[in-house]
């Protein structure tokens, strides 16, 4: 790295740092994520030139992706079977948040039905970029309003477990710490297999790929623990400082001119998941903030990292995001061809 790439990523380590501290000593859930997040992001909307080499945000995605699978035990592989509906609800639930946001920006915002359809896409940020690059929309207009879409959701849905009074969950993984040995062993495996995913284009693949590792490692027996809570505050911090970083170069008036759009379609996505996530949860018994989390629309490594963080069942939550990942996949390009062959 250039001597301002370093001098740039000591800075946003520090501030996303910072703020992660502080929103821990106030004791907001998910602190490190969020106040890392919203720390990294106001300085972004000030101006300032944020960075975060590619191979430092993947190792922090690796490291929250090797947490969740440690909550993988045997008795998971029982528990998928029944968790059917509730990938079915999720499922819909994804369907109808693309439906209504995208209604929201083309009537409410004048968005064009392409813009409005990729800035709708909840969790697929790097699919939606690459589609408006190809000429698909306005490309500044899905990058702002995917950006505000991430970085809204991960401070509220937090507020919101306190605003409804929901308790963080008890999920009955590992409370011990991984001896050096086989951390390392699992981190370098997790490596590996994610830049295997990574190589065929497939999205959150660090995350997914130190999940797949530890979780099967864990469901063998060969490990039993998960990553030291230092090193786990270092992956929410870094998780949460990409979403500031995303924020560098875009002028604040157009996040401004953008701001209310976001809100409004932000809001409709988050009532819409809150909502099926109530029916789920009455349908199945499974408890409403740990299925509000895994239906929640945001960015997938950051809704995990929340999840992990708020401690509810890491594997329910880990598996109905990559199921997310693969119905989005299919969904939106063939809505857009749908689209453009009306």
């Amino acid at each position: 790295m250039h001597i301002d790439q370093i001098t740039r990523t000591a800075m946003t380590l520090a501030v996303g740092t910072t703020g992660a501290v502080a929103m821990s000593l106030a004791g907001f859930p998910a602190a490190p994520l969020v106040g890392a997040a919203l720390a990294t992001s106001a300085l972004a909307w000030s101006g300032v030139k944020l960075y975060l080499p590619t191979r430092l945000r993947d190792m922090g995605f690796l490291v929250i992706g090797s947490a969740l699978g440690s909550g993988f035990r045997h008795e998971i592989l029982g528990q998928v079977g029944g968790w059917a509906l509730s990938l079915i609800l999720l499922c819909l639930s994804i369907y109808a948040t693309i439906a209504i946001s995208r209604l929201i920006l083309m009537k409410g915002f004048g968005k064009d039905s392409d813009t409005a359809l990729l800035a709708s896409s909840p969790g697929t940020l790097s699919l939606a970029l690459s589609l408006a690059a190809d000429g698909r929309g306005d490309a500044t207009a899905v990058l702002i309003l995917q950006c505000m879409r991430l970085l809204i959701l991960s401070a509220v849905l937090p507020l919101g477990m306190i605003i409804l009074g929901i308790n963080p969950g008890a999920s009955g993984g590992p409370t011990v710490d991984l001896a050096a040995l086989p951390l390392i062993a699992v981190l370098v495996a997790g490596a590996a297999v994610s830049w295997l995913i990574a190589k065929r284009k497939f999205p959150a693949a660090y995350l997914l790929g130190g999940m797949v590792v530890s979780a099967v490692a864990h469901v063998t027996d060969l490990v039993h623990g998960m990553p030291p809570e230092w090193l786990r505050f270092a992956g929410f911090c870094v998780t949460g400082s990409v979403m500031g970083v995303r924020f560098t170069g875009i002028r604040p008036a157009d996040i401004l001119r953008l701001a209310v759009a976001s809100i409004a379609s932000v809001g409709a996505a988050a009532l819409i998941s809150m909502g099926f996530a109530g029916v789920t949860a009455a349908l199945t018994g499974l408890p409403f903030g740990q299925v509000w989390v895994a239906y929640a629309p945001g960015g997938v490594e950051a809704m995990a990292a929340i999840g992990l963080a708020l401690d509810f069942d890491g594997a329910y939550v880990a598996v109905h995001h990559l199921c997310r990942i693969t119905f989005l996949l299919a969904l939106i390009p063939w809505m857009a061809r749908r689209r453009n062959t009306a």
